[in-house]
């Protein structure tokens, strides 16, 4: 699926002076199975881009089109299967349920795709270094150990674009590759793109675009 911006701007940012080069009010298609870096100092609209994206603000002047069709146009029941199908995305404020453990916020999604199997999950709890802390309620883990459980819930769904707002803030660098390394896996088998947000571009190699807010 193409996204192609046309010269679009948040409400909230209008009154705000961009720089040259900003997605903002420009006109840019992102392509189908591209890797794009969008690098930005907080404030500039990282998580609202996100939002846009999921059909979540419509507080924006300018046009968004998925495949050419205006998602102005797109109704309830269509974003619904845009979410379960297309679009999988990783929320900056993770959105876990607390009161679940790591594993159960992972099988909740799972359970209502059934896209990976309980190994290749326990799989990936054993990559990202939390075997130990899978029974663990979620709402007691480190914000660390809670952005990898969000992780792996990401990629538990069809998808032909990852939206991941800010995915690493609280990892090390060596959290930072492992999780990197399986979110590249996973997309890559099933060719799908990735579109991830972050405060420094120095953290982040291997994205063929860079976008700049």
């Amino acid at each position: 699926m193409n996204i192609q911006f046309s010269n679009v701007i948040p409400e909230p940012l209008s009154s705000i002076q961009h720089k040259s080069g900003s997605i903002w009010s420009a006109d840019f298609t992102i392509k189908s199975g591209e890797k794009i870096l969008l690098n930005a100092a907080s404030g500039k609209g990282k998580t609202t881009f996100t939002h846009l994206l999921m059909g979540i603000r419509s507080d924006y002047s300018g046009d968004i089109f998925f495949d050419g069709k205006n998602i102005e146009s797109i109704m309830l029941d269509e974003w619904v299967g845009i979410r379960q199908n297309k679009i999988a995305v990783v929320y900056q404020d993770l959105q876990l349920f607390p009161e679940l453990t790591a594993i159960e916020n992972v099988l909740i999604k799972s359970q209502l795709t059934q896209v990976l199997t309980i190994n290749e999950i326990e799989f990936m709890f054993e990559q990202v270094g939390l075997v130990d802390k899978r029974n663990q309620l979620t709402g007691t883990l480190s914000m660390g150990q809670k952005q990898r459980v969000a992780i792996i819930r990401g990629l538990c769904q069809p998808f032909e674009w990852l939206i991941l707002d800010e995915p690493f803030s609280h990892l090390d660098s060596e959290n930072s590759s492992i999780c990197l390394e399986i979110i590249s896996v996973r997309c890559k088998n099933i060719k799908a793109g990735i579109i991830l947000t972050s405060l420094d571009e120095n953290e982040i190699s291997g994205f063929e675009k860079q976008l700049k807010l």
